[in-house]
């Protein structure tokens, strides 16, 4: 890897660990629904202009259908789920379950794809999985806290965005295979705006939102997710899928650290114990690690 590469691909792992920061910041006073529609208004409004000046449009109206799908999958009811759990749980935790969605990319290429793992993948996901009941067991208190949101329902919302990262993934791959990855971020940003405005509309905040919160949407929308798609897709092109995706390692670190820094988020030994059991079983998943020596 180039230093170029690693020097983007650290700070891609930035700007998403932030992402995590960013929610905790602004969701209390836009709430779930609105700062999603945000995120994916904010997003479309950066993208657009760089699709249209790419020539690819035509791509993105010839694909719109199963586009259209990845949008909810992948991007609105995932921000929706992690807004949510932003109400109850550390951005650092959040981030934690957020790289579980390499595992459940593999269970559901397995069971819908028939993509049958191999020894080395199979026990990855048996690892990467105990270590999310470990996790989710520390924090399965269902008492809601002021925000009206339960630890054990907030961790929910995390697997289930994770799980439908999973699916949109192996989606991708079966009905979008050669779709030019631009037209995909922005028509999957523009059929999350379309899905969410209205819900967004409906529970927007009855008070003006401060100017903290604001600027924490916007960065989300701007940085986090549009500045973020262009910086993953340019690494997919130079480095490959495979390469590309080992940024799901380095998010939980530096989500964990922004958290500490700026919120005064605390770090349990528990969460990093099971941090590192779900990144050791996801680097099997993803092939980083094969420690045992079979044919895959």
């Amino acid at each position: 890897m180039k230093t170029r590469d690693l020097i983007e691909l650290l700070t891609l792992a930035a700007i998403w660990g932030a992402s995590f920061l960013f929610m905790r910041v602004a969701v209390p006073a836009f709430g779930p629904w609105a700062l999603a529609g945000v995120r994916v208004l904010g997003a479309s409004a950066f993208l657009l202009p760089l699709l249209l000046a790419r020539g690819e449009w035509g791509a993105l109206r010839q694909h719109w259908r199963p586009i259209f799908l990845v949008g909810i999958t992948n991007s609105a009811l995932p921000f929706l789920c992690f807004g949510y759990a932003a109400l109850a749980i550390t951005g650092g935790l959040s981030a934690i379950f957020n790289a579980t969605t390499p595992l459940w990319g593999a269970l559901i290429g397995w069971l819908w794809l028939k993509d049958a793992p191999g020894r080395n993948r199979t026990l990855g996901l048996w690892i990467g999985f105990a270590g999310v009941l470990w996790l989710a067991g520390d924090k399965a208190g269902l008492k809601a806290d002021a925000g009206g949101a339960s630890p054990a329902l907030a961790v929910l919302a995390c697997l289930a965005a994770t799980a439908m990262y999973g699916f949109s993934a192996n989606f991708t791959k079966r009905r979008l295979s050669g779709v030019p990855p631009m037209a995909l971020a922005t028509g999957s940003q523009l059929s999350a705006a379309l899905v969410l405005v209205g819900p967004m509309l409906w529970t927007w905040p009855a008070s003006p939102a401060p100017v903290r919160a604001w600027g924490a949407a916007l960065l989300l929308a701007l940085l986090c997710t549009g500045v973020a798609y262009v910086l993953f897709f340019r690494l997919i092109g130079r480095l490959g899928a495979s390469n590309a995706i080992s940024v799901t390692f380095l998010i939980p670190a530096f989500a964990v650290v922004w958290g500490w820094l700026l919120l005064d988020e605390s770090v349990s030994s528990t969460m990093l114990l099971a941090c590192g059991v779900i990144l050791l079983g996801t680097s099997m998943v993803t092939g980083l690690w094969q420690p045992l020596k079979t044919k895959e």
